[in-house]
């Protein structure tokens, strides 16, 4: 094999060489490599399963949850949880102060914190990549635009911007992911800029440009994927920031409306209550909390396993 095609081989130009491509027993090793590192860390693995379950769960909401999540019962107005007395079995969270089972909506609500941050991560992801990746090549008067309107984004605390773009947009759970996407947004920014200006003068982007490969082709195929492993992680991280500033976006009635059973809109519906019916605020909480907290080790894990100055011996 000749020096360019050496070189081509290492930048991955695929069209050029087609037959060129990671052996599987590479990519067991690799994947297995990633499991071990990962499984080292054993909160990873524990946050790993708990969010497994809270996405088994919202799959199989309509199948498990015992009550509509959305239907009243007059007769059973603040229920107390099964294990109280004066609760019932056919509640066994008991009930918020319109009679509705608060253990069906918190299944429920599973389905539209998994949808809020997939959502999210997708649209700050996509549109953050392209924007990094724009800046990062280009440089310029092109990343010196970018870079201040990303900069002003991050001088305002994450929360109040959220709250300034869904009062211009309305209130609604579409509207509050939307402004959520965008305050997150420079993060990617910023993570794909800075992989872009590091790889950009590697000998294997050189060879690349030098065989012919233009700009979109050298920015998507040959330097993104050596850029994931710090975006994978962020977007992990940011998956749990979209759930609780929905939730808190919800908590101020600007997110979710009601009788939609999304957790922060729970919290928000029962802070009346918290003296005489504790149940009603604190199970939403709960969900809250292990959840995000699940996703948050989740994301350590990932940097343990995909960066190799945080591997554990």
């Amino acid at each position: 094999m000749s020096h360019i095609e050496a070189q081509e081989a290492e930048a991955g130009v695929g069209s050029l060489i087609p037959d060129r491509k990671p052996e599987t027993g590479q990519r067991r090793r690799m994947l297995s490599e990633f499991w071990y590192y990962f499984s080292v860390n054993r909160g990873a693995v524990g946050g790993l399963v708990v969010f497994a379950i809270v996405v088994l769960v919202a799959f199989l909401a309509p199948f498990i949850a015992p009550h509509d999540p959305v239907a009243q019962n007059r007769a059973a107005l603040l229920v107390p949880p099964a294990f109280m007395q004066g609760g019932q079995w056919s509640y066994l969270l008991g009930t918020d102060a319109v009679g509705r089972d608060i253990l069906s909506r918190l299944i429920y609500g599973a389905q539209y914190s998994l949808f809020i941050g997939t959502f999210v991560v997708i649209l700050a992801v996509s549109t953050g990549i392209v924007i990094g990746l724009i800046a990062g090549y280009f440089r310029g008067w092109v990343d010196t635009v970018i870079m201040r309107v990303m900069d002003v984004i991050l001088a305002f605390p994450s929360l109040l911007l959220a709250l300034v773009l869904v009062a211009i947009l309305g209130p609604g759970l579409v509207n509050a992911m939307i402004a959520i996407a965008l305050v997150l947004q420079p993060h990617f920014v910023r993570l794909t800029r800075a992989s872009v200006m590091a790889e950009k003068e590697r000998e294997y982007v050189t060879a690349a440009r030098v065989v012919g490969a233009g700009p979109i082709r050298l920015m998507f195929k040959t330097i993104l994927p050596n850029c994931l492993g710090p975006l994978i992680v962020q977007a992990t991280l940011s998956f749990s920031n979209a759930i609780l500033d929905a939730a808190a976006l919800g908590f101020l009635g600007l997110g979710a409306q009601p009788p939609t059973p999304e957790w922060g809109t729970m919290l928000a519906e029962a802070r009346e209550f918290v003296l005489r019916a504790w149940w009603v605020v604190t199970f939403p909480g709960l969900a809250i909390l292990v959840t995000v907290l699940a996703i948050n080790l989740i994301g350590d894990g990932l940097r343990d396993a995909l960066d190799p100055k945080m591997r554990r011996s």
